[in-house]
């Protein structure tokens, strides 16, 4: 197990310079911040200790720095034990529908080829059957469609062509914009919408508009097998095949691994660039975040349907029973996600504040649930950073 809290870390230029202090001068650095923390650290300990995940990589950012981090327990316990380091590689799971395909999206209706209201059949003609001609990006944006969680995977059906005709002719399971269901399928269709307009695989379009712009060169979807030393590992698959480099969600497995609800890969210094980029065009500063201030504002705020209670950000949770990534005392404008797998990112533009936890809590054998640790975990950081509740 590491612990490797340090002071400043957000950019890889300064990685690379901190690399000529001293052993001592490095600890001497990290010294106020990691007692700032310690309560956050102790959190992190006692959850894996406790059997919650095999290890964590946890990062709280603020005001344009990592101010602390915190690397503990293993990133596999099976076939043998291997340390959790900063390095691992995580499979981001359901973080990939905000961070990339609905920014992917929001990219095409910057540049006007694709608009929030339009109805899916003007882009995909064939989703239409079943009552579902009135759903917009917007409702499969706000997961407000009406459409059911998942597809059916009851029976032993792979290949992406499979699964597009399955999204096309999905039947509704409410009427569309009276609720909120969280929904795979919204999030799958819209990346078919991506590929269809942009004319690219969803996994190269992200490549080339998103990793790249941002200068997260870690992260992708199909990571190549010299990475997988690197990799978490998940658990075992259907076929008693442990899975590590390959999606755990069973839907994108199936479709391939690349999808738009689930397929990204990437590592704790790529997604604090991510968050670092967010913020910073959020607050109007210099930013490698490839979208407008504006279109990102959209993505931020509410954007469900009127008078429901369950908000939801174009892309981002703001407020419904998954958004206790928040804690108690985060901004009430702060949004964020969760992944199946352990991940999470929360992101608080009021305090310039965000909150990143890893974990592969699936490993080895379906886990446990993290989502107290997530709670409290932001709750203390928030504390930590001298932040005084929202309520």
């Amino acid at each position: 197990m590491m612990m490797l809290p340090q002071e400043g870390l957000g950019r890889r230029a300064f990685l690379t310079s901190s690399m000529a202090l001293t052993c001592s001068m490095l600890t001497a650095c990290a010294r106020p911040r990691q007692a700032q923390f310690a309560d956050v650290d102790q959190l992190v300990r006692t959850a894996i200790r406790d059997g919650q995940a095999p290890g964590a990589v946890v990062a709280i950012g603020h005001e344009g720095q990592i101010v602390h981090r915190y690397v503990y327990g293993n990133r596999a316990l099976v076939p043998q034990q291997e340390p959790m380091t900063w390095e691992t590689h995580f499979d981001m799971a359901s973080l990939t529908k905000p961070t990339m395909t609905a920014l992917a999206v929001m990219q095409l209706v910057e540049r006007g080829d694709l608009h929030l209201d339009d109805p899916v059949t003007c882009y995909l003609p064939a989703f239409g059957i079943n009552g579902k001609g009135s759903i917009t990006l917007r409702l499969l944006l706000t997961h407000y469609s009406g459409l059911p969680a998942d597809l059916p995977l009851e029976d032993a059906w792979s290949g992406k062509s499979e699964a597009v005709r399955r999204a096309m002719t999905s039947p509704l399971a409410n009427p569309p914009a009276e609720k909120f269901v969280y929904s795979d399928i919204n999030f799958i269709t819209l990346g078919l919408i991506v590929e269809k307009v942009s004319g690219l695989a969803l996994n190269d379009y992200v490549s080339r508009n998103i990793l790249t712009p941002i200068g997260m060169t870690q992260s992708g979807y199909l990571p190549d097998t010299s990475l997988k030393p690197v990799i978490a590992p998940t658990q075992y698959d259907e076929k008693n095949v442990l899975l590590r480099g390959v999606v755990h969600d069973p839907t994108a497995r199936r479709m391939g691994g690349v999808a738009g609800h689930a397929g990204l890969f990437s590592d704790a210094h790529d997604m604090c660039l991510y968050a670092q980029a967010l913020l910073d065009r959020l607050a109007g500063r210099p930013s490698t975040f490839p979208l407008k201030r504006e279109t990102l504002l959209l993505m931020a705020t509410p954007q469900q349907p009127a008078g429901k209670v369950d908000l939801r950000g174009l892309g981002w949770d703001i407020s419904t029973h998954y958004s206790t990534p928040r804690g108690d005392i985060f901004s009430h404008h702060s949004f964020g996600h969760t992944g199946f797998t352990g991940t999470s990112l929360w992101i608080d533009p009021d305090s310039d504040s965000y909150v990143l936890i890893l974990t592969n809590r699936v490993h080895p054998s379906g886990g446990h649930s993290v989502v107290k640790l997530r709670h409290d975990i932001a709750t203390e950081a928030a504390r930590d950073l001298g932040l005084t509740s929202h309520t």
